[in-house]
């Protein structure tokens, strides 16, 4: 998606995900919106619109609330000023920059000229090895400094320590990281031209300031060196002044030439400053615009398709609970009854996993019960999501509980599996180390039949946390979800 509807969706995500308590945005909050902009888009627009527009009245809602998100996100919007005043900058200094030479004399051999150009041949060189130094790393100086820039400018010093505070500050801290993942190659090129443009501006504001002072001063040119001889200063100059005699087509003077104007000799500077204009011109001016093309090429293309991680569960969780079509859950619980306490949790955690989805819970699989363990394959294949459920408070058996999930595992993927420690807690409240004993027991037995573990209170579960543990262990396909929204 675009620029700003990528940012509007990464500030919503910061919104949601970093206000666990839901003090600021509400479930009412959360489905509302969802339903909203569902009807807005319709059932055959693509993920991307359905996530932008309800990222809209996400961001619309809560900044009638919460007018510091608002700001927030208004304060990481791009300003293009911004561009025009670092050219603009870099124009004014290159005019002040200090004269080409002491007074009104110019020392061939060193011109503040030249120290540009080899400036500017040093950054083509880095902009060649640069690939390949900094292969490892995807964020290189100047993104980390936009990076850091972006954070101190999203941030705001708000006093109080009260629930809701606390939790606008996790949400306004969330959001520059988070844009700055999101936007870093967008920002990478954006970076890239200004800089080049600001190169430019400079060489230009330098020739600018030759050619002025030039009408009003007039500048003598010599040349003095304890080593060099004539030969050799007219070589060096021959090479230094090359691009700008081909430019201008003014040739460098022969040795003769150049020997006739040791110091304390000296000539009128006129030629010498077009050959170096001319070197400015070719080096710098000329190679910097043609690199600010191809920036402002790649930032034209990144701004129109910013890139967003699709796969998290937290897009997942909202494209799922969009498209018409449910996903299928089954739940499967092991020699174990859930409480309704348990029952309720276990509701509002799928809920919230997998958005849509319309749960089935079985009849428990009684212990030792072979027949039910051959049903179990058909009940894992007829479903999106099989969940095996166990209790916490069992001891775990590798011919029971392990039967059961190798069993499981035939009718279809590595199994996730749910264990309740609603039941553990109430026995053994505030026993830690055992209940880490047997989180690892449990642990141990689902990953040795290829299955992974998911340990959450159903009687009173961080929904939140739950939601999100399980969404990303089952790793529902986004893909699928995307193709049957459009």
């Amino acid at each position: 998606m675009d620029e700003s509807a990528a940012l509007e969706v990464t500030a919503a995500r910061a919104v949601e995900t970093g206000d666990r308590d839901r003090l600021l945005w509400t479930e009412a909050d959360r489905e509302w919106a969802s339903r909203a902009a569902a009807t807005v888009v319709g059932e055959r627009a693509s993920r991307e619109e359905f996530l932008a527009r309800r990222a809209q009245l996400v961001l619309e809602r809560i900044g009638t609330r919460q007018p510091s998100v608002r700001r927030a996100v208004r304060a990481l919007r791009w300003r293009p000023w911004v561009g025009v005043v670092v050219i603009a900058g870099a124009f004014v200094v290159g005019v002040l920059v200090d004269r080409i030479g002491g007074g009104s004399s110019i020392n061939l051999l060193a011109p503040p000229v030249f120290a540009l150009v080899v400036w500017n041949l040093v950054v083509y060189v880095w902009l060649l090895v640069q690939p390949l130094v900094l292969r490892g790393s995807r964020v290189g100086p100047v993104r980390g400094l936009l990076i850091r820039l972006a954070a101190v400018r999203g941030r705001t010093g708000e006093a109080g320590a009260d629930g809701a505070t606390a939790a606008r500050r996790t949400v306004l801290a969330a959001l520059p990281a988070e844009w700055a993942r999101v936007a870093g190659p967008l920002y990478g090129a954006r970076a890239a031209r200004v800089l080049h443009l600001a190169a430019a501006a400079t060489a230009l504001g330098v020739i600018a300031g030759l050619y002025t002072r030039g009408l009003a001063f007039e500048y003598r040119a010599s040349w003095e060196s304890t080593f060099l001889g004539a030969e050799q200063v007219h070589a060096l100059l021959s090479v230094a002044l090359a691009p700008g005699s081909w430019l201008t087509g003014i040739p460098v003077p022969d040795v003769a030439a150049i020997e006739a104007i040791r110091a304390p000799e000296s000539e009128n500077a006129a030629m010498w400053l077009h050959l170096m204009a001319g070197t400015v011109a070719v080096v710098v001016v000329i190679p910097r615009l043609v690199l600010a093309l191809v920036a402002g090429l790649a930032e034209r293309r990144r701004a129109r398709r910013v890139r967003l991680p699709l796969d998290d569960p937290y897009f997942r969780r909202l494209v799922g609970g969009w498209v018409g079509e449910a996903t299928r859950v089954r739940v499967i619980p092991y020699s174990y009854t859930p409480s309704d306490d348990a029952r309720a949790g276990l509701d509002a955690v799928l809920a919230r996993a997998f958005g849509n989805a319309v749960p089935t819970v079985d009849e428990p699989v009684a212990w030792g019960d072979d027949e039910a363990l051959a049903m179990v394959k058909d009940a894992a294949a007829n479903a999106e999501v099989a969940l095996p459920l166990f209790s916490l408070a069992a001891t775990p058996e590798d011919d029971a509980h392990g039967a059961f999930l190798g069993a499981l595992r035939r009718g279809g993927p590595a199994p996730v599996a749910l264990v309740d420690e609603s039941a553990f807690r109430a026995r053994w409240s505030g026993d830690d180390p055992r209940l880490e004993a047997r989180r690892a027991a449990w642990r141990d037995l689902i990953e040795a039949h290829g299955g992974t573990a998911v340990f959450v209170d159903l009687g009173a579960p961080d929904v939140s946390d739950a939601a999100e543990e399980l969404a990303d262990a089952t790793s529902v396909d986004a893909d699928r979800a995307g193709g049957r929204a459009r």
